[in-house]
């Protein structure tokens, strides 16, 4: 892995520092993230409720704003169609809640990911005509779903698409009576990589400017941003702009949650009365996973009746059946990951193709996406994993920095029943017979897109700082920056020639512990840390430590909140022997 040490611009980084009165290491964190004058500084440290965007900088947002208020008026059904993941399941229940707050009559659909599969279906849109429904909003889909919108027309029902991914390259969008969506042609909204929560909450935000006074709206608009915030960090969009904001408020909100849903499943994840601030972290692997465990492996309207239901009781009973399901989840990807394991090893060129297909009978629909980004962290190459069943496949990819995914599926979208998604994620279904065409066809377009550097995992390293600079301050320094995620990286630290005082410890066959020492630059201080490695053991195998030896280290700063042996502690993202990293390898 070759580290890249930031190089932002000196001048800027001291005139930041001088004038929005922050310290030098700070000022440089903030400008190699782009932030380099004071009002963009103060807006990124302070979000405020102010910088959320009007809702109707959003085009279609007028038109949906008044069909919802006319079927509000008129007791009309409204249905929301949604998606079976943390965004569609959250923005169900964003959209219906908030309906239902000013005055309306809101159900929902969410589709069952193996009977159903992804997207609107033609039979949905028909039994709801002919329950008389004359109004469907699908949120977190719909954007392709040309048929559909001819379907509703066709029976007599007005559909609201709002989606945040990227519309189809050469047919637009729907013909609906509304479409939602920042990526769409003509739309002017300035923050593009809203997630499908996003865009629902940004309808919520609009209706009640119109139903509710000023005072209701000062109490609903921070209580939305939670379920919001949830989607934003789960489906990793950009954490830039007004995501920034719906993020770090919504985060905020979670230290006090109400929703008793949302109060059960922070007991089940173990977040629950821990007093700390909720970081992206929690909901990204403890929160997130547990909600998307229902679509992945059973139904996902457990979700909607565990954030909707008044009954205590019930929460705690679906908030354990999550976690659960979630368990469940972790043994089918690892099972997965192991054939795959098994694959690479019995194949060695098959690991070096510039973009991976591997596909397998019986493997669960449910969870190729996970598995897909196990293999990027693994290979550094962009990868489906695909679940063939009988003359069908279902699969998900993931992609490096370097190779827009869904374009790589557009140059061969005659293979495909259906496809979507975006540049760094994407979903699909394909007969089993194209396979072997898909594999051939995609890795040609990497072969001609990427160079072999493109293949070579890059560390990008925000700062070289000596152990001693490890610190409560830099921490809580370290914590106005958050959240962390797409678009706002977690800062990774360099220290070289650390010592390794004791033989390395691995822990659950997967992880492995250092503990670490390096003198103080005025040499009269020895400071020791703990260091962990996620998923390092494998690679420990590999390449032994031994104690007394010097390493380079590059590394996040976490705090952990063990009652008995919790402290500052490094993260390790890399290690190396610093002959190896003087030879910049």
């Amino acid at each position: 892995m070759r580290w890249k040490l930031a190089n932002p611009d000196s001048v800027v980084v001291e005139r930041l520092q001088a004038h929005a009165g922050v310290n030098p290491l700070l000022a440089r964190l903030l400008v190699i993230r782009g932030i380099t004058t004071v009002a963009d500084a103060r807006h990124f440290l302070l979000p405020t409720l102010e910088l959320l965007h009007s809702p109707y900088l959003m085009r279609g947002m007028q038109a949906a704003v008044e069909r919802i208020s006319s079927a509000i008026a008129n007791r009309e059904t409204i249905l929301i169609y949604g998606d079976y993941d943390v965004d569609g399941t959250t923005a169900v229940v964003v959209l219906k809640t908030a309906i239902e707050l000013c005055g309306g009559t809101a159900d929902f659909h969410v589709p069952h990911r193996i009977k159903e599969g992804y997207g609107i279906k033609d039979d949905v849109i028909e039994r709801a005509a002919a329950a008389g429904v004359r109004l469907v909003i699908s949120v977190d889909t719909g954007i392709r779903a040309f048929q559909a919108a001819e379907t509703a027309r066709r029976v007599g029902l007005d559909l609201i698409v709002t989606d945040h991914h990227l519309p189809e390259a050469n047919e637009g969008v729907p013909n609906a009576l509304a479409v939602l969506n920042p990526n769409q042609a003509g739309c002017e909204y300035p923050c593009k990589a809203l997630c499908g929560a996003g865009v629902a909450f940004k309808v919520a935000q609009a209706l009640f400017a119109r139903f509710k006074d000023q005072a209701d709206q000062a109490r609903l608009v921070p209580s939305f941003l939670k379920m919001a915030a949830m989607a934003t960090i789960a489906d990793a969009v950009e954490l830039t702009g007004e995501n920034r904001v719906i993020a770090r408020l919504g985060l905020e909100g979670l230290r006090r949650p109400v929703n008793g849903g949302l109060k059960a499943l922070m007991e089940v994840a173990g977040l629950a009365g821990s007093g700390r601030a909720l970081r992206a972290g929690d909901v990204g692997f403890r929160l997130g996973p547990r909600i998307n465990a229902a679509g992945r492996m059973d139904v996902a309207r457990d979700v909607i009746e565990l954030f909707t239901s008044k009954d205590q009781q019930r929460c705690r009973e679906i908030a354990v059946k999550l976690d659960q399901l979630n368990t469940e989840r972790q043994k089918e990807e690892a099972r997965i990951v192991a054939e795959i394991d098994e694959q690479l090893a019995a194949e060695p060129d098959l690991a070096k193709k510039f973009c991976l297909v591997l596909d397998g009978d019986g493997w669960h629909r449910g969870v190729v996406g996970i598995v897909a980004s196990r293999v990027v962290e693994k290979t550094g190459r962009p990868a489906l994993v695909v679940a063939r069943d009988g003359a069908e496949a279902h699969g998900s990819g993931r992609s490096i920095a370097a190779l827009h995914l869904l374009e790589a599926l557009e140059s061969c979208h005659d293979l495909f029943t259906r496809f979507g998604g975006h540049q760094h994620a994407v979903g699909f279904a394909l007969p089993s017979a194209h396979l072997p065409e898909l594999k051939l066809r995609l890795n040609q377009f990497a072969q001609d897109a990427l160079s072999e550097e493109d293949l070579i995992p890059q560390l990008d390293v925000d700062a070289e700082i000596p152990l001693s600079a490890v610190t409560p301050a830099l921490l809580a320094d370290l914590a106005r920056l958050e959240p962390f995620g797409q678009g706002n990286p977690e800062p990774v630290f360099a220290s070289r020639g650390v010592s390794l005082l004791l033989p390395p410890r691995v822990i659950k066959e997967k992880h492995i512990k250092l503990r670490v020492n390096q003198k103080s630059p005025d040499m009269k201080n020895s400071l020791n840390y703990e260091a962990v490695g996620w998923r390092m053991a494998e690679r420990l195998r590999a390449e032994p430590l031994e104690s007394g030896r010097p390493l380079d280290l590059a590394y996040t700063i976490t705090m952990n909140h063990h009652p008995d042996f919790g402290g500052l502690e490094l993260s390790l993202e890399d290690f190396k022997r610093p002959a190896l990293a003087a030879r910049g390898v």
